[in-house]
């Protein structure tokens, strides 16, 4: 029987029947599917699993990175109402701030971001409403809503930005009174640049301009707890009408917050697009220039302290915002060691000059020269500028709102805020984190980073292109009239090189010959200029820099006729 049973088992090997077959094939596929259930059901710890359930949400949704051959495209994903923290059993009594009792009764209270709070003891002021909101995914970074760079030309797709979830705000009444709680991680690195923090303020000033009651000078009434100051640049320092601990009480003007939201959500998109809906057709601003064609309470504003050598760049900044014909004031803010001379030069060049207490600033030489009217900026609110690097925005130019509130929250924080390139656009950068980007022709900085034929021509397209394709010319480097007029002398120097633009210099030198003579004589040379030049041209010849910059002849008349 032993032998028999064996060479049965082989016949079945060999041979098998069509029902024994099937029967195999169906325990098989029934034992997979139990497996792949299971792998299903399981939890799992990976990242892989804990977003299976999360929409990937693309078009306008889409993040910008800088590569190679155009912007690549990351999705954000956002978490499912299954994905959010379950609401605790044991909830922390959230306590009344005493400026409430002012406030009233039989108000209705918009409660933001107090899942873990139990806030029954607002119920006694009115009726407390929960705002419900889905919470920004932690995949989602600054970063994404800040890019580098943005293609603003619009050469492959145009910038776009991710979004943030808002509530549905159809589904509240009017609002009375808005209550938030802000995260804060204070002072952890970083802090302010978190993603969830401005969507709880996008949150509640989307909800005052929507469902916030009005009183009658046009504001609405917002409350924030939190234990950092709620974010300048959406609710401003002049807003403030009482602060109690932690808990934070402002009446914002509806207009502001207004024009504030409808911007967008980040420097991922240009508040002043270039481009409109056609092929080829430059975006129509015809409206903004009507809106801002009657002179407010608004002005030109720069800065000119501890030295005289920049005062030919403030004369030649004013002539070129009047040239455009601006019906702003221009206004120059100095110390006591500009000399009676000199100022008698700016006052004629077209600055109305105010004198301040000087703060040290060792990085401030802003030189640019304005081609087109920007009278337009006066439109978008603090803050609004031109890119930088990472999520940074350049100083060179920038709309903000003069405040003696703010200015005295600056100083308070001069020696808290780290700036990294120890001037005014590193500290300005860390206050205020949430911008409005600016295209790059409005502060068109003059440099070569990529150092690229392609990227010279084009530039150089820009710089001397009649009428002007930008708005203005910010003159990075040497600055023209501390160089010969012959040629750019940042050619001379290694370092200073991807500065140097012959065509961008003869544009400046071109607008200084149409200006006054009086106005000329304060952008000569000194002797010690002249002589730090000619060195410059040795050491070039010594290097043996290949464009031959140190050959040309120079003719400059300013080189006979030296100031003091």
């Amino acid at each position: 029987m032993g032998e028999l049973g064996l060479g049965l088992q082989k016949i079945i090997k060999a041979a098998p029947s069509k029902a024994l077959v099937i029967r195999i094939n169906l325990v098989f596929l029934a034992f997979f599917l139990v497996i792949y259930a299971s792998l299903l059901l399981r939890p799992s710890s990976s990242a892989y699993f804990q977003n299976a359930a999360s929409l990937v949400r693309c078009s306008l949704r889409e993040c910008h990175h800088k590569v190679e051959k155009g912007v690549k495209m990351e999705a954000v994903l956002e978490e499912t109402e299954a994905m959010k923290p379950k609401r605790k059993r044991n909830l922390t009594m959230l306590e009344v701030p005493s400026f409430i009792d002012e406030i009233g009764g039989g108000v209705k209270i918009g409660m933001l971001n107090f899942e873990d709070e139990d806030y029954s003891e607002w119920e006694k002021h009115g009726e407390t409403i929960p705002i419900h909101f889905q919470r920004v995914s932690e995949l989602f970074e600054w970063k994404d809503l800040f890019p580098e760079w943005i293609d603003e030309e619009e050469e492959i797709d145009g910038p776009m930005c991710p979004e943030i979830p808002m509530p549905d705000f159809s589904k509240y009444d009017d609002l009375d009174l808005i209550v938030a709680k802000l995260p804060c991680e204070y002072p952890v690195d970083g802090w302010a640049r978190d993603v969830f923090r401005l969507q709880v303020h996008l949150i509640v000033a989307n909800l005052a301009v929507k469902k916030g009651k009005r009183d009658w000078n046009w504001r609405t009434k917002v409350v924030f707890l939190s234990k950092c100051r709620p974010m300048l640049e959406v609710f401003r320092c002049n807003d403030l009408v009482k602060q109690e601990g932690e808990w934070w009480y402002y009446e914002p003007e509806i207009t502001r917050l207004e024009e504030k939201v409808s911007l967008p959500i980040g420097s991922c998109n240009l508040a002043l697009p270039l481009w409109g809906q056609g092929n080829d057709e430059v975006f129509d601003v015809s409206k903004i220039q009507q809106a801002t064609s009657a002179a407010k309470r608004e002005a030109y504003v720069t800065v000119l302290h501890s030295s005289e050598s920049y005062v030919c760049g403030a004369i030649t900044l004013a002539q070129s915002l009047l040239k455009t014909g601006t019906n702003r004031d221009l206004i120059l803010l100095l110390d006591r060691s500009i000399t009676e001379p000199k100022r008698d030069a700016l006052k004629a060049a077209g600055w109305l000059l105010r004198f301040i207490k000087r703060i040290r600033n060792p990085r401030a030489e802003k030189d640019i020269l304005v081609l087109k009217n920007i009278d337009l900026l006066f439109h978008f609110p603090q803050m609004t500028a031109t890119g930088n690097d990472i999520w940074i925005f350049n100083s060179g130019i920038m709309v903000v709102e003069p405040s003696n509130c703010t200015f005295k929250l600056l100083m308070n924080k001069r020696k808290e805020i780290f700036s990294y390139n120890g001037g005014d656009q590193g500290f300005l950068n860390e206050v205020f984190v949430w911008w409005h980007r600016l295209p790059r022709r409005v502060n068109f900085l003059k440099n070569f980073w990529a150092n690229s034929t392609v990227e010279t021509g084009l530039k150089s397209q820009l710089f001397a292109a009649d009428p002007p394709k930008v708005y203005s010319i910010h003159y990075l480097g040497l600055k023209p009239w501390h160089c010969y007029r012959d040629y750019d002398c940042n050619w001379d120097i290694g370092d200073q090189r991807v500065y140097a633009s012959d065509v961008a210099h003869q544009r400046w030198w071109k607008f200084y010959d149409a200006m006054d003579e009086k106005l000329q004589q304060q952008c000569g040379l000194t002797e010690r200029r002249k002589i730090e030049l000619d060195w410059d041209r040795k050491m070039a010849e010594k290097e043996g820099f290949q464009d031959e910059h140190w050959k040309i002849n120079i003719t400059d008349p300013r080189r006979k006729f030296l100031i003091n």
